[in-house]
């Protein structure tokens, strides 16, 4: 059964919160005092969905959210505060909140937060885990990934002279309003840039995403020889210039063993300088579940770290399965 965690110090706002649930809702209801005690419950499973205050005792809302990513444990949080600054509604966004609801909290606003992210059919998604991403398809997508990845790694490699560590590539099937949560590997507090390019095809279409790390930039720099200082205009340049590579010969390169063309729009800049989840959250993708393919690109001697993520709407893989049936027999 679908677990709620609702953790207040404040022992009537907890139970205000927890009555302004939707009634029709069949979820197990727990209670928490502070985030330590919110911790100890996630750790034990109770709290598919957390409701948390900002202000309290022991352990506040922000350090509880920094301790879930850290621990890397799968909740969705949404954060129930009186606090209504404006700098901490960006702050629990960029820790991973989903939400900011203003207290005191009513049912209707509470279930229009749940509608937004889905999570009121949260209890058929255990239905949709069990069926998770055939092993066979997988292997074929990771197959023709590893191909276009090596395509993408060597243009990289000729233009800028460097020797391109090439990743393993990730595919999964997930739910969009848990992309932060594939994410996480990234340094918890480091800030990063990134642009997004929509492509589109017969029955397929997505969205690539290319994110640099702030700290990569002074070494990208080193390596085209730009002299002067680094501003926040060049670096999106230099981005622009990677994520073209990238992104442009992945696709190309899926493209060609998929028998099909991309079209490609315009690249959009997400977000300069900040958190990947703060990114995430501005920049909400409009499908319920893609089909994920992350790839981390790394250049040996510096420090340069590059995630490129191809995200393919759920529709798409009927026409990608169906091009790639040939491929599919060999399995």
């Amino acid at each position: 059964m679908f677990s709620v965690l609702v953790c207040d110090d404040s022992l009537v706002a907890r139970k205000q919160v927890a009555k302004c649930l939707p009634q029709d809702w069949d979820v197990a209801v727990h209670f928490a005092k502070n985030g330590d005690d919110a911790l100890k419950a996630l750790a034990e499973g109770k709290g598919d969905l957390l409701l948390l205050d900002l202000n309290m005792p022991v352990l506040d809302g922000y350090g509880t959210l920094e301790a879930i990513r850290e621990k890397g444990l799968k909740t969705k949080v949404i954060v129930v505060s009186g606090d209504i600054q404006p700098e901490a509604h960006e702050r629990v966004t960029s820790l991973g909140a989903l939400d900011f609801i203003r207290k005191p909290v009513d049912p209707k606003t509470l279930a229009e937060v749940l509608n937004k992210y889905n999570i009121l059919d949260s209890d058929e998604e255990p239905q949709l885990e069990a069926s998770p991403l055939d092993p066979d398809i997988r292997d074929c997508y990771q197959e023709i990934t590893n191909i276009a990845m090596g395509q993408a790694g060597d243009h990289l490699a000729r233009t800028m002279n460097v020797f391109v560590e090439l990743p393993i590539p990730n595919v999964n099937l997930i739910e969009v309003s848990e992309l932060h949560m594939m994410l996480s590997d990234i340094e918890s507090h480091e800030q990063v840039t990134a642009v997004c390019q929509g492509f589109l095809g017969p029955g397929v279409s997505g969205e690539a995403l290319c994110i640099l790390s702030d700290s990569s930039f002074d070494d990208v720099a080193k390596i085209l020889n730009v002299e002067g200082e680094v501003d926040d205009q060049l670096q999106l340049e230099l981005l622009m210039d990677a994520a073209s590579i990238l992104i442009g010969t992945c696709l190309t390169g899926l493209a060609n063993q998929m028998d099909i063309n991309f079209s490609q729009g315009h690249p959009i800049v997400l977000g300069q300088h900040r958190a990947i989840t703060e990114i995430i959250a501005m920049n909400q993708i409009k499908w319920k579940r893609t089909l994920a393919i992350e790839l981390s690109y790394g250049l040996e001697g510096y420090n340069v770290q590059c995630d490129l993520i191809l995200l393919f709407t759920e529709e798409s893989m009927k026409m990608m399965n169906s091009k790639l049936a040939h491929l599919l027999e060999d399995y």
